[in-house]
């Protein structure tokens, strides 16, 4: 089949989504009522084939900014060099793990390549029941951690249709009520414990408290500073491992270089995603020596192009973009900005409540006239902005949360688009 010879865009993304269907099966998802067709990326922008820019305020995994220039030289001259496994020697993989480690806090020592996040979150639960010898996982009501069968079972975002895993067991995600950090992590452990007390019921121990750091797919919880540290505590107690999902958190997404220190707790495994390599696959398990030292002695784990050499190459870019242009810091100053702007529309009327996040990571509440969750029209926001070439999503348990994450080399001028175009959008919703 070819594509239509025609100007008409109906026409061709008629084809296209026919093709799509045809090519690809059911259990794939588009965003938007209205299909969006990019043919070239640029730092926060994304071109549709007519060469009409959009900006991008919701990929986080091309991180650095899309098709940047020194990620892509890295991964083509490693490519033209050599491309092979972790079973021979070769620097650029011990390289990037240096580095990787040197990142972040002990006693985080040790590190396994993998390919994606989910394999990487695979890999982490498999080491916690190795090392503890228990089987039960306890993740939030509405986390998302990857796709394999064991993950998946663990990722409740997935659907109903995609049942729990008779070993995992959910808590309610934490709580902001404006009563400080002691109180909404005293919440948050008690649901963690009534997991652990519930596992035990069954006779089954806890091997992992697994969280996203950001709780994104809960509708995006960062603050207050150090609500973690009790259900950290809870699930050591119980003799479990404390696995800090950094896939999207990490790499200076809150304003900080990773997600999970802000709290003050230390984890005993941290994972990492694509966004490593800006979107190339490559992520990994970052872990205590003990905790790595057991999984060796007692299984082999081999991931053929987990860490190869282009995958490190590209890993190794992204870190010293991130570094050489002070991404972190201006996530931060960027973020802050974002944060404001948001809270500043908010005020001027009741359909946007509660803004939160940390960073360039935002999720703004959407309500209806009664100021219940109102999913429709964050759904229609969601649309308006792209057909005004903004791109976000929407999250959370109702899904009335606006995500908003875009890459880190955005800057005050795209916030000012950004909220402009929300305030437009919201009006004309509100109009119709």
């Amino acid at each position: 089949m070819h594509e239509p010879s025609v100007k008409d865009d109906d026409a061709v993304e008629a084809f296209l989504l026919a093709r799509r269907q045809r090519l690809l099966g059911a259990s794939y998802r588009l965003f938007y009522r209205r299909p969006f067709h990019p043919v070239r990326g640029e730092g926060v922008w994304l071109f549709d084939r007519h060469g009409t820019a959009h900006l991008d305020a919701y990929n986080n995994v091309a991180c650095v900014g899309h098709c940047h220039p020194k990620v892509v030289e890295a991964i083509a001259t490693q490519a033209a060099t050599l491309n092979t496994h972790t079973r021979y020697l070769h620097e650029t993989i011990l390289d990037c793990a240096e580095r990787l480690i040197d990142s972040l806090p002990a006693p985080l020592e040790q590190l396994v390549f993998t390919c994606s996040g989910s394999e990487a979150n695979d890999l982490a639960l498999r080491m916690a029941r190795a090392f503890t010898g228990g089987e039960g996982l306890i993740v939030t009501e509405l986390a998302y951690h990857g796709v394999t069968q064991a993950i998946a079972e663990a990722s409740p975002s997935l659907g109903s249709k995609v049942k729990l895993g008779t070993r995992v067991r959910t808590v309610p995600a934490p709580v902001n009520r404006g009563d400080g950090a002691a109180a909404m992590g005293a919440r948050f452990a008690d649901g963690v414990q009534a997991a652990i007390d519930d596992l035990a019921a069954h006779g089954i121990r806890p091997a992992a408290l697994l969280l996203d750091s950001i709780f994104s797919s809960d509708g995006i919880v960062t603050d207050p500073v150090g609500f973690l540290a009790p259900a950290v505590e809870t699930i050591r107690r119980a003799g479990g491992l404390y696995i800090a999902d950094e896939v999207q958190a990490g790499l200076g997404r809150t304003g900080v270089l990773w997600g999970f220190p802000r709290h003050g707790v230390r984890a005993d495994l941290v994972t990492l995603g694509k966004p490593l390599g800006n979107g190339h696959p490559v992520a990994g398990v970052v872990g205590r020596r003990d905790v790595m030292d057991h999984f060796g002695e007692t299984a082999r784990y081999f991931n053929t192009f987990g860490g190869n050499p282009v995958a490190c190459a590209a890993a190794l870019a992204v870190q010293s973009v991130i570094a050489e242009e002070d991404l972190v810091a201006q996530a931060a100053a960027v973020g802050a900005d974002l944060h404001a702007a948001l809270r500043q529309l908010a005020a001027t009327t009741s359909r946007l409540g509660a803004v939160r996040g940390s960073g360039l990571l935002a999720g703004v509440e959407v309500l209806d006239a009664d100021g219940a969750p109102d999913a429709a029209l964050a759904q229609a926001l969601v649309d308006g902005l792209r057909e005004r070439q903004v791109l976000i999503s929407a999250t959370g348990p109702q899904a009335n949360v606006l995500k908003i994450r875009p890459p880190l080399v955005f800057t005050r001028m795209h916030v000012e688009r950004l909220c402009e175009v929300l305030e437009e959008t919201l009006s004309d919703a509100l109009d119709e």
